[in-house]
C-alpha cells in the first residue's frame, strides 16, 4: 500500500490524484470526495445487502469483485452465502456506513451494485424492471417505455420510482414487504413487462433475443433471484465521463439525459434534497393476480436458450437440403 495521501475515519487514502479510468474525466480523489459527499443518501440504499463492486484499477480492464479480497479490514461488515451458480460461498461486503464507503471508495470500486434483498429476512425486496433503448435511439424512448411501465404497475395497484441507469436507459423500482419468495417476484416481474409491452407493442418488447427486438426499447424482466444486482441509486458508472445512477421524478423526465448526472455535477443538483428517498413509495405487496399471471409466463433466458437451439438446428437442415 503506497503512502496516503490524506486520511478519513481512519481509512488511509492512496493514489488520489491518479486518472479514475480512461476517458473519466475525474481522479480517483473525485470519487472519494463524491461517495463522500452523497453518502447519506447512498447508504440506506447499500445498508444489509449484500454488495457487488465494479473496480477498475490502473492500467486494467474493470472486473466485478463479488468475493471481499483476502485484504480487507477485519472492521468491514460481510456476510457469507451460498452461490448457487458458482457453488461455492461468497464472502460479501455489507456497505452499512462510512468508513467502509470510503474504503471501497479507496479500492476503486466505481460501481456499487447491491443485491435485490438484504441479509435478513432472506426473500427479494424490490421488484426492478430495467429499460434498454436500442443502439443510437434518444432517451426520450427510454422514457416512453418506462411510463408504460408505471401504466401496467398503477393497473394493479403497484407503485414505482424513476432513475436512470448511469448508462442510457433507465430502472424503474418497485419497493416490496420483506420475504417474500424469488419465485414469486421473478414471476411477477414478467407480468409486468408483459403488461407494458401490450399496453404499445410498436414502442417496447420483451424479446430476449436481440435480433427480435426490431428497434424496440427492451423491457428486461429478468433482474429476480438470489442472486440479482442492480447498479444502486448515486453510483457511479464506468463510462465516459463519469455518470451516475441518478434519480428522475416523473414530472421531470422529459427534460434530462443521463449525461446531466455525473460525479462532477450530482451533488450541486442535489443541493441538499435526496429526491430518491422522496420519491420511492413504500414497501408493498405483491398482487395475487400478477404473481399468477406471471407464473405462465416463460422464463425468458430459458425460453430463448431452447428457441436458439431450435433456430441453430434449422439453419442446419437448410443447409444440408440446399
Amino acid at each position: 500500500m503506497g503512502k496516503a495521501d490524506e486520511v478519513r475515519e481512519g481509512v488511509s487514502l492512496t493514489n488520489l490524484d491518479q486518472e479514475l479510468f480512461v476517458d473519466a474525466g475525474v481522479t480517483k480523489r473525485d470519487l472519494v470526495d463524491y461517495l463522500d459527499a452523497v453518502a447519506d443518501r447512498l447508504l440506506p440504499v447499500l445498508r444489509d445487502r449484500p454488495l457487488s463492486v465494479m473496480r477498475v484499477l490502473r492500467g486494467q480492464d474493470a472486473f466485478m469483485q463479488k468475493n471481499l479480497p483476502k485484504y480487507t479490514p477485519e472492521w468491514v461488515p460481510r456476510a457469507k452465502l451460498w452461490a448457487e451458480s458458482s457453488h461455492r460461498t461468497v464472502t460479501y461486503g455489507l456497505c452499512n456506513d462510512r468508513r467502509t464507503l470510503l474504503w471501497f471508495g479507496n479500492q476503486r470500486a466505481v460501481e456499487l451494485h447491491p443485491a435485490l434483498t438484504r441479509v435478513e429476512p432472506v426473500g427479494q425486496t424490490d421488484l426492478i424492471m430495467d429499460l434498454d433503448p436500442p443502439e443510437g435511439a434518444d432517451f426520450s424512448v427510454a422514457v416512453a417505455a418506462a411510463r408504460l411501465v408505471r401504466q401496467a404497475l398503477a393497473d394493479v395497484g403497484l407503485a414505482g420510482a424513476l432513475k436512470t441507469s448511469g448508462s442510457k436507459g433507465v430502472h424503474v423500482f418497485v419497493p416490496l414487504v420483506a420475504g417474500l419468495s424469488f419465485a414469486d417476484v421473478a414471476a411477477a416481474t414478467r407480468a409486468v413487462g408483459a403488461r407494458a409491452e401490450r399496453i404499445d407493442p410498436e414502442l417496447a418488447t420483451t424479446a430476449f433475443i436481440r435480433e427480435d427486438r426490431h428497434g424496440k426499447v427492451f423491457l428486461d424482466s429478468t433482474r429476480a433471484g438470489g442472486g440479482t444486482t442492480v447498479a444502486a441509486v448515486y453510483s457511479p458508472r464506468i463510462r465516459p465521463g463519469a455518470p451516475v445512477s441518478f434519480p428522475v421524478r416523473w414530472a421531470d423526465a422529459d427534460d434530462v439525459t443521463p449525461s446531466d448526472f455525473t460525479v462532477k455535477t450530482a451533488v450541486e443538483l442535489l443541493g441538499g434534497s435526496d429526491p430518491w428517498a422522496e420519491e420511492l413509495p413504500e414497501p408493498q405487496e405483491l398482487p395475487a393476480e400478477l404473481v399468477a399471471e406471471g407464473h405462465t409466463i416463460p422464463i425468458a433466458r430459458v425460453a430463448a436458450m431452447h428457441e436458439g437451439k431450435r433456430r441453430a438446428r434449422a439453419r442446419r437442415e437448410s443447409g444440408e437440403s440446399e
